[in-house]
């Protein structure tokens, strides 16, 4: 069996408290947004095969002509953040390009969109998912097609995790076994599932200390030679002071949630946050390449 060709299982992430059920939160102004990333190649690796973007989507209306004239704030801009990690894999240089490659295609495929998704509104969600369903198979196929005309990428993959998020709606997409979290009051919280064998067996009831070995057996994820991928994805309201944290495996493998919260918890700028955050990864033993996005939502 090829670990690599059997889709993740569909879960539920989010605890029920954190769907949008709150008309207050929602109307109010967008979030001020506060931000901070490092990528590091770690203490083992020769090269950084993670790669990272945070972009942000603004919609702007100038009225030029018209016998109506907007009311105060009738045309407001709208802003929308998307924060990806990718973790590459499949040997020397094709790790990096696979998540190089996995960034520029979904770059290249939201700007050819007839329309953005601007605003998040419940009856909006079934149709968000068949949207994030078809935005994952349009990047595996440009995946595939690339390793057709380069054969000596034959079999490189990566993981994706990605953050979409429209004032104070955060929407959820995610491949493999880099990770989301919120940190929320105190608390940290993991928001996505890690698409891998040991995961699997856990489900089914085998002994942690067994599972544990398949650890990095991806059973998800972008480009591996699959002919289809599956899309984790779901939907959070975030409330203001809620940071919002995603890494590769290189951070979590070597510091404990515990860790992490507490370093999430001392330092309040979002890019000293991440800068322990790899520090603490380094001093566990850096046996991987390491990438934090930490983000920070502001009433405005």
């Amino acid at each position: 069996m090829h670990p690599h060709r059997k889709p993740a299982d569909s879960t539920e992430v989010f605890p029920s408290e954190f769907l949008r059920e709150s008309p207050t939160l929602a109307a109010l102004d967008s979030p001020r947004i506060e931000y901070g990333a490092i990528s590091d190649r770690g203490l083992h690796r020769e090269t950084n095969e993670d790669n990272y973007s945070i972009v942000r989507r603004t919609r702007r209306r100038e009225v030029l002509c018209s016998s109506v004239q907007p009311r105060a704030g009738e045309l407001q801009d709208d802003h929308a953040y998307v924060l990806v990690v990718a973790d590459g894999m499949g040997g020397t240089n094709c790790g990096e390009l696979a998540s190089e490659l996995v960034l520029r295609f979904g770059w290249e495929l939201a700007g050819g969109q007839s329309s953005w998704l601007m605003r998040a509104e419940p009856e909006m969600w079934p149709r968000v998912k068949e949207g994030l369903h078809r935005f994952g198979e349009q990047i595996q196929q440009k995946l595939l097609e690339h390793s057709a005309q380069h054969p000596e990428t034959n079999g490189m993959g990566t993981t994706w995790t990605c953050m979409y998020t429209l004032g104070w709606d955060a929407i959820l997409a995610h491949v493999g076994d880099s990770r989301a979290y919120l940190f929320r009051q105190g608390e940290l919280r993991r928001l996505t599932t890690d698409h891998t064998l040991a995961e699997q067996l856990l489900r089914i009831g085998h002994p942690a200390e067994d599972a544990v070995r398949y650890r990095s057996v991806l059973t998800n994820a972008f480009g591996c030679g699959n002919e289809s991928v599956s899309i984790e994805s779901d939907h959070l309201l975030l409330e203001p002071g809620d940071r919002l944290m995603l890494c590769s495996d290189g951070l979590y493998d070597m510091v404990s949630d515990a860790a992490i919260a507490t370093a999430l918890a001392e330092q309040p700028n979002p890019q000293a946050a991440a800068e322990l955050l790899r520090d603490l990864a380094l001093a566990g033993g850096g046996r991987d390449n390491v990438t934090v996005l930490v983000v920070d939502f502001h009433n405005p």
